[in-house]
């Protein structure tokens, strides 16, 4: 059941047109998509550090990107990483 104020209308939701929206300005959004990084494993692939966060996602999808496309530049780094290293270990 739903918490309801004096006037009878149910509390905890809001409707679409109700809806705030947050700006955020350029520097803001350049912090908030630094804080997406990629970590070496152990078996020397690397990897997104954290899950994107709602507000990562957000910023993202402005872009016409999602975390999916952080995943498989994620992968794509890896697998060129792993082609620098086997052509300077032949060298």
């Amino acid at each position: 059941m739903h918490p309801k104020n004096c006037s009878g209308k149910i509390l905890g939701k809001r409707s679409k047109e109700n809806k705030k929206l947050n700006y955020m300005t350029v520097s803001a959004t350049i912090k908030e998509l630094e804080k997406i990084e990629l970590t070496r494993q152990a078996d020397n692939v690397y990897r997104p550090d954290h899950a994107v966060t709602k507000t990562q996602k957000n910023i993202l999808n402005a872009f016409g990107l999602t975390d999916k496309n952080i995943e498989c530049r994620a992968n794509w780094i890896s697998e060129e990483l792993k082609k620098s290293m086997m052509k300077q270990s032949i060298n």
